[in-house]
C-alpha cells in the first residue's frame, strides 16, 4: 500500500481499489464468524480439498462412478477437525413428532466447554424432504448458535444421487417388503455418515435422533477410553440398544463400512455389527464358548448404559417401539 501511495494518479486508483478489497475481505470474514457457513456441492471452488473418503463407495454402487466427487449436499458448520470425538446423528423426518431437539439439547449441553471443544457433532440429514431439512436447520441456528459458531455442530444432507435403485430389491405391498427397504437406507445412511466423520476425529460415536444422553455421559466416555489397557478392542457398547453409542476408532471405520456394504440389502446394521465380529474374529474350527471369551475382551460394554432410548414414533411410517434400558 505504501509502494501504491508513492505512484501515479492510476496507481492511486489501483489502491482505492485495493483498500476496498481488503475491506470487503473483511466484512466476509467477520459474516462468517457470526453466521453459518453454508455450502453446496456445486459452488465448491476448484481450489478447494476435498476428501476422498467417499471412494469407497463407487465400488460397490456402479451409478457413482460417473459422479465427479461425492460429498454432502449442504454443509453448515465450520467443518471443524482435529479432534478427539465425533459424533454422529442420522435424522430423517417422522411426521408431525420429532425428538432431535431434546435429543441435541441433551447430548451438547452434557458436555463441558473443553469437551465440546475436543469434539464435533455432526447431524446428518438423510431425509429428501427439503422442508424437514429446513427445519432442523432453522431448529439448530436458533437453539444452538453458539455451538455452530465454534464448530462444534454440523448439520450436513446426503444427497439424493447416492442412493442405488432400490427396484432391485425385493417389493412386497406388505409391511415387510417397506420395512427391509427401510432398513436398507438406514445402513446406507450409517455408512455415509460414518465416512463423513472419519478424517475430523480420533473416535467416532454413533448415535440416533430420538435418545438422551445421561449426565456426565461424555466424561464417562472418555475417562473410560482413555484408561482401557489394551489398545486392541474392536467397539465399545456405551447402550446396549440397537446401534446406539457404539464407539468405533475412526481408524477402522473404513473397514465397518465395506462391510456393512456388503450385506446392506440382507440385515439391519446392528445384526450386521454382530456378523462382522463372527468373520473376523472367530478362527475356523473354534469351539463357540473360545470365541465368546474373546468377544468379551474385544467387545467391550460399559455399565450402566449411557443413552436412554425416548422415542415412540419410529422414522418407519406407522410403527412404534418401546424400548427402553436403565440408566
Amino acid at each position: 500500500i505504501l509502494h501504491l501511495k508513492n505512484k501515479t494518479e492510476r496507481n492511486r486508483q489501483e489502491l482505492i481499489d485495493a483498500l476496498s478489497k481488503v475491506k470487503y475481505e473483511m466484512t466476509q470474514r467477520k459474516n462468517m464468524s457470526l453466521n453459518l457457513v453454508e455450502k453446496k456441492i456445486n459452488t465448491l471452488g476448484k481450489n478447494e480439498t476435498v476428501s476422498n473418503t467417499f471412494e469407497v463407495l463407487k465400488f460397490f454402487f456402479p451409478h457413482l462412478r460417473k459422479v465427479g466427487r461425492i460429498y454432502p449436499d449442504v454443509i453448515i458448520g465450520k467443518e471443524k477437525t482435529g479432534v478427539s470425538f465425533a459424533l454422529g446423528i442420522s435424522t430423517v423426518s417422522r411426521g408431525n413428532q420429532s425428538y432431535l431437539k431434546q435429543t441435541l439439547n441433551s447430548v451438547v449441553s452434557r458436555m463441558t466447554l473443553s469437551e465440546e471443544k475436543d469434539s464435533v457433532v455432526i447431524v446428518s440429514v438423510a431425509d429428501r424432504n427439503e422442508d424437514y431439512l429446513k427445519s432442523v436447520v432453522d431448529m439448530i441456528k436458533k437453539r444452538f448458535k453458539r455451538q455452530l459458531k465454534s464448530g462444534s455442530l454440523e448439520v450436513i444432507s446426503i444427497p439424493a444421487f447416492f442412493y442405488p435403485n432400490m427396484l432391485h430389491v425385493k417389493k412386497s405391498a406388505e409391511d415387510s417388503g417397506k420395512l427391509a427397504s427401510w432398513h436398507i437406507k438406514q445402513v446406507l445412511d450409517f455408512c455415509f455418515l460414518m465416512l463423513y466423520a472419519q478424517p475430523k476425529a480420533m473416535y467416532y460415536l454413533q448415535l440416533e435422533d430420538d435418545i438422551i444422553a445421561k449426565k456426565m455421559y461424555f466424561t464417562k466416555i472418555t475417562d473410560f477410553v482413555h484408561n482401557i489397557t489394551s489398545k486392541n478392542w474392536f467397539y465399545i457398547e456405551f447402550s446396549i440398544l440397537g446401534f446406539i453409542g457404539k464407539l468405533f476408532k475412526s481408524e477402522d471405520l473404513t473397514d465397518f463400512v465395506r462391510f456393512f456394504l456388503m450385506f446392506y440389502k440382507d440385515k439391519p446394521i446392528d445384526l450386521l455389527l454382530g456378523d462382522i465380529f463372527q468373520v473376523k474374529m472367530c478362527n475356523p474350527g473354534e469351539t463357540p464358548e473360545k470365541c465368546a471369551e474373546r468377544n468379551k475382551q474385544i467387545r467391550i460394554r460399559y455399565k450402566p448404559s449411557l443413552f436412554q432410548h425416548v422415542g415412540i414414533q419410529s422414522s418407519f411410517p406407522g410403527r412404534e417401539q418401546y424400548s427402553k434400558v436403565r440408566f
